[in-house]
């Protein structure tokens, strides 16, 4: 006999009460740093100096930050201070559709960003044909379109599952390893597509960017002027930084969907794929990109 779930109730971060407005002050302040950043990255990069393709990349990047961290925050925020944490069933289709949505467009995305830069370093003779701005809009749809496809088919998947109950989810979102977590039926199939899924949403952009960046070191190496290759790979370690960040949180999060021994480990690293990466993708280019501290300095 079971249950058909109209609802779900989210349990949050913590089910301590003397944490509670700590968090909610601590996430409000990140929230707030994550919208100010990155509308300051979109103005920034909009400048007329900085009409290049890896700062219209970067424009980008910053909307998917801020859609990223305003699917999840608004909803955790209103949950922390309030009773009701539940969430209609709806609502939680649609945070999952957005939120893997944004998570597999950003990926490739990444790696477009990548491709850019491997142009750029290796083929700087014909970087204006290559990059021009239609191959560039491409590189975007593509990525949107690919990031579509993922969400549809992830979102199907999981609420076809026998959603049985409890409906209390562990978690501060609708995400899918909490989700298969309330599954009554045999999920093994599911989490093998999972982690099929993972592997092409993550790591076959992350193995493209190691392409790319392979060549890209050593065309760096190969280059004689030691100024010249360090201001040539300052310009793509801040895209491996973020790299890293984005490959190590999301593995961690999806490669053992059912684990539920891990699930407040995973609660973490949500939280700074969500809200924390976000925060720090402004910071990262705008503190080592000499181009964006100059605008911003004549800006002010």
């Amino acid at each position: 006999n079971h249950t058909l779930l109209t609802e779900f109730i989210l349990s949050g971060l913590s089910s301590r009460p003397e944490l509670q407005h700590l968090l909610f002050f601590t996430i409000c302040f990140i929230y707030s740093m994550t919208l100010i950043g990155n509308l300051l990255i979109c103005m920034v990069t909009a400048h007329p100096t900085l009409h290049t393709p890896m700062y219209f990349f970067l424009r980008v990047l910053s909307l998917l930050d801020i859609s990223t961290a305003s699917v999840v925050v608004p909803k955790m925020l209103v949950n922390i201070l309030s009773e009701d944490r539940s969430i209609s069933y709806l609502g939680c289709v649609t945070q999952l559709y957005c939120v893997v949505f944004l998570a597999a467009t950003e990926w490739y995305l990444l790696a477009a960003m990548a491709y850019d830069r491997y142009v750029a370093v290796c083929r700087p003779l014909r970087y204006p044909a290559i990059m021009s701005s239609r191959a560039c809009l491409s590189l975007v749809l593509l990525s949107c379109c690919s990031g579509k496809v993922v969400s549809v088919v992830q979102t199907a998947w999981v609420f076809t599952l026998s959603l049985c109950g409890p409906r209390r989810i562990n978690y501060f979102f609708c995400d899918i390893p909490p989700l298969v977590l309330l599954s009554c039926a045999d999920t093994s199939r599911y989490e093998r597509q999972l982690i099929s899924a993972t592997a092409l949403v993550i790591f076959t952009p992350f193995c493209l960017i190691l392409l790319s960046y392979t060549c890209i070191i050593s065309s760096i190496l190969r280059i004689p002027s030691a100024e010249s290759r360090h201001k040539t790979f300052s310009t793509c370690s801040s895209h491996l930084t973020v790299v890293t960040l984005y490959c190590a949180s999301g593995t961690l999060i999806y490669l053992q969907p059912k684990s539920s021994n891990s699930q407040e480990a995973k609660k973490i690293f949500a939280l700074i794929y969500t809200t924390v990466i976000p925060t720090l993708n402004p910071l990262i280019y705008s503190l080592r990109n000499k181009e964006v501290k100059e605008v911003l300095i004549r800006g002010m």
